[in-house]
């Protein structure tokens, strides 16, 4: 049955171009700066980094102590004008569990901030870590992302991409053509602005509970940023190139397997709201083009867009929910997760079943390289700061690459999936972490016995 097209006024027009458009622009656009690569938010977010640098660390302190006498305070008394407010009951009054992790978030940014209490919690390799390096980056995007956002959520930006990309995602990952801008978007600037535009899209029905768990952890890219920096740690910058097109290609193959198999595989088609996906909803209606089709539907979105009153509203929602929700988490999982790989020989243990599968794939120094990577789950560049002092250029190669093709790590991606309702739990992101280690190892290898 061909579909009509629809005729929209000027406005319904404007509405759809001018903010898509900006959007793109923000979040999209590669530029240069300071030499890297880059988009225009994280320039931003850099910017306000620094200039706000000696207010950044006393305020996030102030928040995440204050949400967590917040919280318990809400549990204890509940006040009605907080748990009768939808928003206000989500951000304040989670379960048992979130709080239990808010307060041990506000327990170790208190000691790391005030330098007080146990060394290996406060240490500039795991609480410190995490307070002063990490948290002020996240709270940087997290207010730019998240008040600018809605133009790629709520104009119809996501509408007309995902038409032109639906022939391209949904036979090679089975999902659908929008999810690539999320991919494109951390690729090119921060795997947490991918994440968060994920979470959001599950949040409003747009993503089921499969495809929400697979984009998040699939196509949350490393940024090229992030990868020059992995690859100048192991003194190999001068391979740039050969080492990301190793990357790409083992996050290929990593994006065809890993969903075929649990716990993605096992994730169900409906929506956070109950209902179900009906399974051509996507499909380009017979008689018309991608492009005509795609553009159709933004206008439709376009329609039914926020003004500018709603849309400031809706980002500062977003603000609100990353700042006060999401940081506290980190907090405490990335501190624990680099408390147990910088004190407790624990992963040392977990990387010895690979030592056999590296003397396999004939990888110089296997033992030591067992262990970098496995603390990659930890964090992300742990184990380029481990492969370092190894001798082999092509081991070092291989741990490098595969340290930013298997995406989950603590300290940020795996607390900002387990803070979000992306529905993944800690021992789920440790076989997902697994398996792309399994899948991405052979393939990065092959290439490295190439290059060297």
């Amino acid at each position: 049955m061909t579909q009509k097209k629809q005729k929209h006024n000027i406005k319904t027009i404007l509405t759809f171009l001018i903010p898509s458009i900006i959007g793109l622009l923000i979040f999209m656009t590669p530029v240069s700066h300071n030499g890297d690569i880059t988009i225009p938010i994280a320039v931003v977010a850099k910017f306000l980094q620094q200039e706000f640098s000696g207010f950044i660390q006393p305020l996030l302190a102030a928040i995440v102590i204050g949400m967590s006498i917040l919280t318990i305070g809400v549990k204890i008394f509940r006040p009605a004008k907080i748990v009768n407010h939808h928003f206000f009951n989500e951000l304040f009054n989670p379960n048992w569990f979130w709080t239990i992790v808010r307060v041990f978030g506000a327990i170790f940014i208190a000691l790391t901030f005030f330098k007080v209490g146990p060394e290996a919690v406060r240490s500039a390799d795991t609480g410190g870590l995490v307070f002063h390096e990490l948290l002020p980056v996240l709270f940087s995007v997290f207010i730019i992302a998240g008040l600018l956002l809605p133009l790629l959520l709520n104009f119809g930006l996501l509408e007309i991409a995902g038409a032109l990309l639906t022939k391209i995602m949904r036979p090679l990952f089975k999902l659908p053509g929008r999810s690539a801008i999320g991919c494109i978007t951390s690729w090119l600037g921060d795997g947490s602005v991918g994440i968060l535009m994920t979470a959001k899209q599950y949040e409003n029905n747009t993503f089921t509970q499969r495809e929400a768990a697979v984009i998040a952890t699939t196509f949350s890219a490393v940024s090229i940023t992030f990868s020059l920096v992995v690859i100048t740690q192991v003194n190999l910058a001068h391979l740039f190139l050969p080492f990301y097109l190793t990357v790409c290609l083992a996050g290929f193959v990593a994006a065809i397997i890993v969903p075929k198999l649990p716990p993605l595989s096992r994730k169900k088609d409906t929506f956070l709201n109950g209902e179900v996906r009906v399974k051509d909803d996507d499909i380009i209606p017979a008689g018309r083009s991608s492009l005509s089709w795609g553009y159709q539907l933004a206008l439709e979105k376009a329609q039914h867009a926020p003004n500018v009153k709603s849309f400031f509203k809706e980002g500062l929602k977003n603000v609100a929910d990353m700042v006060f929700g999401i940081i506290p988490v980190v907090m405490a999982i990335g501190t624990v997760a680099l408390v147990v790989a910088d004190k407790t020989p624990v992963f040392d243990y977990m990387g010895m079943p690979f030592i056999p599968l590296l003397e396999l794939l004939q990888i110089p120094e296997a033992t030591q390289a067992s262990k970098s990577i496995v603390v990659g789950f930890a964090d992300m560049f742990l184990p380029a700061i481990l492969a370092a002092s190894i001798e082999s250029d092509l081991t070092r190669f291989v741990i490098a690459a595969l340290s930013v093709s298997q995406l989950i790590y603590m300290s940020e991606v795996g607390a900002l999936l387990i803070g979000s309702k992306i529905p993944v739990n800690f021992l789920e992101l440790l076989m997902i972490f697994v398996l792309r280690t399994l899948v991405t190892l052979p393939v990065i290898a092959g290439a490295a016995h190439l290059i060297f």
